[in-house]
């Protein structure tokens, strides 16, 4: 019923002001990774009409993705898969920052297991001021990185050696033992969205899970390129998380999701 009256403060055919709206939307969608329609409705003081309208109208010209009542960034839906080297170049102060953060949730002494990954990698070069720390990892591309300081031991898991992600999938080293159990899992993934973390190949994702399956606690270190990505293989549910390590605030239902299922967020400043 007041759509009407709406109208005439706010022309939708044409004009600046919708063009301004849908302008600050796309922002906003790709700032939080995905939103609901109740959420750009009470942002922007339009009905959810218009924004169904909006997001109709931005998805035809291929700039966001409608989900059920709401959008993710159209490039945020299921990624192809990348080679380690391109991810180690991108995002890069950010995931620095991540790993100082991160290796400050780490003590001396534990034993930590960390999943392939660009992030994680980033994360173990950041452990300089840790000691007598034991490593478990199939990332091959982090053992270089390591600060040799910090190591009482190092464990690579054996497996299938994968030049793309620089790691060793399909774990014979845990088919050759009876039982791990270590401290901390810290452990990147491709996508983190309110369904849960993801990552790009099912392999990654089962050597993923049951990394996390042996730790205590699990610390996911993601920038926020990740939010709102759901890629191919699912790995675990955000209940399964203690810390998230991220350099923005998430937002939207992702924020709303981490919340519920308790996962400690800690955004790392810039520096």
């Amino acid at each position: 019923m007041d759509e009407p009256a709406r109208s005439s403060a706010e022309p939708e055919a044409s004009g600046d002001l919708p063009a301004a709206r849908q302008a600050k939307l796309i922002d906003l969608v790709r700032q939080r990774g995905q939103v609901t329609v109740g959420e750009l409705v009470a942002r922007f003081g339009v009905s959810s009409d218009t924004i169904r309208r909006d997001l109709t109208l931005l998805e035809g010209a291929g700039l966001i993705v409608r989900t059920h009542g709401g959008a993710v960034p159209a490039d945020r839906m299921v990624h192809p898969i990348t080679t380690l080297s391109s991810r180690m170049d991108k995002h890069v102060s950010a995931k620095q920052r991540i790993g100082v953060a991160a290796a400050g949730l780490i003590r001396d002494g534990e034993t930590l297991i960390l999943n392939a990954g660009s992030t994680t990698t980033y994360f173990a070069a950041e452990l300089s001021a840790r000691r007598d720390l034991t490593i478990v990892t199939n990332n091959v591309r982090l053992l270089p990185a390591l600060p040799e300081q910090c190591i009482r031991s190092v464990y690579l898991l054996g497996g299938s050696y994968w030049e793309s992600a620089q790691a060793t999938i399909g774990f014979d080293g845990f088919a050759s033992m009876p039982q791990i159990s270590v401290d901390t899992a810290v452990i990147g993934a491709t996508g983190v969205s309110a369904e849960g973390c993801s990552i790009g190949t099912i392999e990654e994702a089962l050597a993923t899970r049951a990394i996390m399956n042996t730790s205590r606690r699990t610390i996911l270190v993601a920038d926020c390129s990740k939010f709102g990505i759901v890629t191919f293989a699912h790995f675990a549910e955000l209940r399964r998380i203690a810390h998230l390590v991220t350099d923005a605030m998430p937002g939207g239902a992702l924020r709303a999701a981490l919340d519920e299922a308790g996962v400690e967020i800690l955004v790392c400043e810039r520096r």
